[in-house]
């Protein structure tokens, strides 16, 4: 038996183990059946459910996910993957003005039990139109669920979790990730109901907040910091569109300090409505701003050049932290920019 298992294999476990438990699920999407199998995450679907459940789609985002919800609203389970976020915006009028509004229209008689996986991340020069990351832009949206899985021990539990309740969902998986390794013994159960905001690591000094890839940056700098006795909360906000945010306000007002890591863009985000929040409910207890660290108001460069320092790291992490608590010292990290487009040399895509 292996004893390590990877984000990409907990993913296609999820989808095996939703399958099997209700006949009534169809996954569908773009290249869900092809050889590459989405970085690997839908292996062996097809070969064991058949074309009749499995079944790849034409390229026409807004018809197949108008499919998908009237799969949904007609009593089956429907699992929908598209290969990148950025094409499913031509499907914005299906998801926003039925997926999301028909529990509602219909006073709560009607369900659309509908998960969509999309793929988000940067790499290789794919500039404006194939990296975007729209993790606020639907957490806006009323009647969607929105779920930024981080980690390998519990993405499977998350997916399960998603498919088998009868929200319409979006998933957004960071296609760095998906090489992420983890004991296979640290693997939440699929059946377990998941949290919406997880303590990985506690300390009295600052409170960092992170989710998807910025998640691995945020720990890694707070590995660092503590070395130099400076003692970080992490927390990750799995489910954004939930606004419980009582973990991270007991946090805050324990440290006195935050500091929100986005993978999006800082103006109207998830860090924005965070660091409102904090402010609101926390604001006698701060000893400093809350502060957003996220992308700068324009589209990512194509050039390798000009990414450079476009995205944030472990490195600016720990620049504001030790800056705003008057750290005196010098806390230097590697900051491997041969690497910087992609997360490493293991970095195979496929795209």
């Amino acid at each position: 038996m292996p004893t390590k298992t990877t984000f990409a294999e907990q993913i296609n476990l999820a989808q095996h183990r939703a399958m099997r438990d209700d006949n009534s699920m169809i996954a569908m999407g773009l290249g869900i059946n092809d050889p590459k199998a989405i970085f690997d995450t839908t292996s062996g679907l097809a070969d064991e459910f058949g074309a009749e459940r499995v079944f790849d789609m034409p390229t026409s985002e807004n018809a197949m996910t108008g499919v998908g919800i009237g799969a949904a609203i007609s009593g089956s389970r429907v699992l929908m993957t598209h290969q990148r976020v950025d094409f499913f915006l031509l499907a914005m009028d299906q998801l926003v003005n039925n997926a999301a509004k028909w529990h509602y229209m219909f006073n709560g008689k009607m369900s659309v039990p509908l998960t969509i996986r999309l793929i988000i991340g940067r790499g290789w020069g794919q500039g404006p139109t194939h990296q975007q990351n729209l993790q606020s832009w639907f957490t806006h949206i009323p009647g969607l669920q929105v779920i930024v899985p981080s980690t390998t021990d519990n993405v499977g539990q998350l997916l399960y979790s998603a498919i088998m309740n009868n929200n319409p969902t979006i998933f957004l998986e960071h296609r760095w990730l998906h090489n992420q390794q983890c004991d296979v013994d640290r693997c939440l159960p699929f059946q377990d109901k998941p949290l919406n905001i997880r303590t990985h690591q506690e300390g009295a000094h600052f409170t960092l907040i992170a989710n998807s890839y910025m998640l691995v940056e945020a720990l890694t700098a707070a590995k660092e910091l503590a070395k130099n006795g400076i003692h970080c909360d992490v927390l990750e906000v799995i489910e954004p569109s939930v606004h419980d945010f009582q973990v991270i306000y007991e946090s805050v007002i324990k440290t006195g300090h935050c500091l929100i890591c986005d993978i999006s863009h800082e103006q109207y985000s998830i860090s924005s409505e965070i660091s409102a929040k904090v402010t609101e409910q926390c604001f006698t207890k701060l000893k400093s701003a809350p502060k957003r660290l996220a992308l700068p108001h324009y589209p990512e460069p194509t050039s390798f050049s000009l990414t450079k320092k476009y995205y944030k790291s472990a490195k600016n992490i720990i620049e504001y932290i030790t800056k705003t608590i008057g750290f005196k010292g010098d806390i230097s990290i590697e900051n491997n920019s041969e690497f910087h487009d992609v997360p490493g040399d293991w970095f195979r895509g496929p795209f």
